[in-house]
C-alpha cells in the first residue's frame, strides 16, 4: 500500500498527539495520586496535633485537680478531662497505628476521665481524697505531659516535613515500625510505674483484671484442638489458617488468621471457646430482609453451642447487620452476657462474631428473693412516660457488679420509646435509656 508523504506527516501527527495525551494523563494521574497522598498526610497531621493538644489539656486539668478541694470545681475538671480524653482517643483512631499494640494507651485515656469523675463524686458526697488518691492523680498527670510532649515533638517534625505517614500504612505488627510510630511504642514501653486506679466505674482495675468465669477453671486445651475450632467458625480449611499468636491476659487465647489478613478468630486456651472471629471483605449489596438476617445470625449461635440467647437490638450498617443478643435465664434478660454476631446482608455469610462479654460474664446467678412487687415499681416511673411493657432484667454498674431490675419499656408524648429500668429489690431508679430507631436498626442511647 503506497502512503503519501502528506498521509506521513497526518500518521506522524496523530503518533505524536497520542503520545502527548498519554504523558499528560501521565502526569495528570500522578499529580491526583500526590493530591491524594498529601491530603492523607495532612489529615494524619491534623490528627497527630489534635491529640497532642488534647493531652496537653489532660495534662493542665490533672494539675488543676491537684489543687482543688472542692466537688463542685472537681466535677467541672472531671467533665473537662471527659470531653478531652474523648477527642483523644477519636485523633488517636484516626491514625494510621492500629497494626500496634497500645493497650495501655489506650487504658490510659479510658481511664482518665472516668477516674476524676468518680473521685469528684466522692468529694461531693462529703468524704475526702486520700494520699493514695492524689498520688494516682499526680502520677496520671506525669503520664499525660510525657504523652503530650512526644506528640508534640511528631508534630513538630511531620510540620517540617521531615516525618511521612506514607509508609506507616498496611505494616504488619511483626514488622519493624516505620520511624512515625515509635512516638507511640516508646510511650506504651513506659507504663512499668502506672498507678493501679481502683474506684467505681467501669474502667477500674478490678475490672478490667476480672478473671472471665467460663474460662477461670475450664481445662487447658491443645492448639490444634483451637486451630480446629477456629477453622469451623470460619468455614474456611484448617491449611489456609497459616498465621498463629499467642494473645495474652486474663483470657489466654490461640489467635490465628490467613495469610491474606482477611479472616482471623481467637479461641480461649482454658475451654477452647471462640471468643471473636472476623471476615473482612466488602459487601456492596442488601439481599436479605432483616428477619432473615437474624435468623442466620440465631443460626450462628446455636451452631456454635450458645443458647438460651435472645436478640435484643441491631444496626445496618455498609450492608451488614450485626445483632446483640444477651442470656435469657427463665425470662430475665442477662445484659452482661452479651454476644454480638455480624450478618452479611447480600448472601447471610457470618463476618463477624464476639462473645467476650459473654466469657467473662456468664455464670449461674443467685436472684434475692425479697423483690418489690412490678406495680409497686411502677410508681417511681416519670409521670411523663406511658408504661407499654415490662420484663425483668440484669444490668451491670458502673463499678462492675450487677442489679436485678424490673424494665420498663415506655413511650413519651413525643412517641420516643425510653427504657427505665427500676432496682426490683429497693424501687429506686437505677437507669434511664432512649431508643433510637431507624431504617437501620435499634440502639440504646
Amino acid at each position: 500500500m503506497h502512503i503519501t508523504k502528506r498521509g506521513l506527516i497526518k500518521m506522524s501527527l496523530l503518533s505524536l498527539s497520542a503520545i502527548t495525551a498519554l504523558s499528560v494523563k501521565n502526569v495528570l494521574l500522578t499529580k491526583r495520586a500526590d493530591t491524594a497522598q498529601r491530603a492523607v498526610n495532612n489529615s494524619y497531621s491534623a490528627a497527630v496535633e489534635e491529640l497532642a493538644g488534647s493531652c496537653e489539656n489532660i495534662s493542665n486539668s490533672l494539675e488543676k485537680q491537684l489543687y482543688s478541694a472542692s466537688g463542685q470545681v472537681q466535677q467541672a475538671i472531671a467533665a473537662d478531662l471527659c470531653r478531652d480524653a474523648s477527642a483523644a482517643r477519636s485523633a488517636l483512631a484516626r491514625l494510621p497505628v492500629s497494626q500496634l499494640d497500645l493497650e495501655n494507651t489506650n487504658k490510659f485515656l479510658s481511664q482518665v476521665g472516668n477516674y476524676s469523675m468518680a473521685l469528684s463524686k466522692k468529694l461531693q458526697d462529703g468524704e475526702k481524697l486520700t494520699s493514695e488518691e492524689y498520688s494516682s492523680i499526680s502520677d496520671l498527670c506525669r503520664f499525660s505531659k510525657a504523652l503530650s510532649d512526644r506528640l508534640w515533638e511528631l508534630e513538630g517534625e511531620v510540620a517540617a516535613g521531615g516525618l511521612s505517614f506514607e509508609q506507616a500504612e498496611g505494616v504488619m505488627a511483626d514488622e519493624e515500625p516505620p520511624h512515625v510510630t515509635e512516638g507511640f511504642t516508646d510511650f506504651e514501653s513506659s507504663f512499668d510505674d502506672y498507678p493501679k486506679l481502683i474506684y467505681d466505674g467501669p474502667f477500674s482495675d478490678n475490672i478490667l483484671e476480672q478473671t472471665p468465669h467460663m474460662t477461670a477453671n475450664a481445662e487447658e486445651v491443645s492448639e490444634d484442638y483451637c486451630l480446629r475450632k477456629a477453622s469451623s467458625a470460619l468455614d474456611i480449611s484448617v491449611s489456609d489458617l497459616t498465621d498463629t499468636a499467642e494473645s495474652e491476659g486474663k483470657m489466654p487465647a490461640w489467635r490465628f488468621s490467613d495469610d491474606k489478613g482477611g479472616a482471623f478468630c481467637e479461641v480461649t486456651k482454658n475451654g477452647g471457646y471462640i471468643s471473636y472471629f472476623l471476615k473482612m471483605r466488602n459487601v456492596d449489596s442488601t439481599k436479605l430482609d432483616n428477619d432473615t438476617a437474624v435468623q442466620k445470625a440465631e443460626s450462628c449461635l446455636q451452631d456454635l453451642g450458645i443458647l438460651s440467647m435472645e436478640k435484643t437490638y441491631y444496626e445496618i450498617q455498609d450492608n451488614v447487620m450485626t445483632v446483640n443478643f444477651c442470656y435469657s435465664d427463665l425470662g430475665r434478660r442477662i445484659y452482661p452476657d452479651l454476644v454480638k454476631v455480624s450478618v452479611a446482608m447480600d448472601n447471610g455469610d457470618i463476618l463477624g462474631y464476639d462473645a467476650r462479654g459473654f466469657l467473662t460474664n456468664h455464670r449461674k446467678r443467685e436472684y434475692d428473693d425479697k423483690i418489690c412487687s412490678v406495680l409497686r415499681a411502677k410508681k417511681e416511673i416519670s409521670p411523663r412516660l406511658r408504661v407499654l411493657s415490662d420484663r425483668m432484667a440484669v444490668i451491670p454498674t458502673d463499678g462492675g457488679n450487677e442489679v436485678l431490675c424490673y424494665e420498663y419499656t415506655c413511650q413519651a408524648a413525643s412517641g420516643r420509646r425510653v427504657l427505665v429500668y427500676i432496682n426490683a429489690v429497693t424501687a429506686a431508679e437505677e437507669r434511664v435509656l432512649l431508643l433510637e430507631e431507624n431504617e437501620n436498626g435499634t440502639l440504646t442511647i
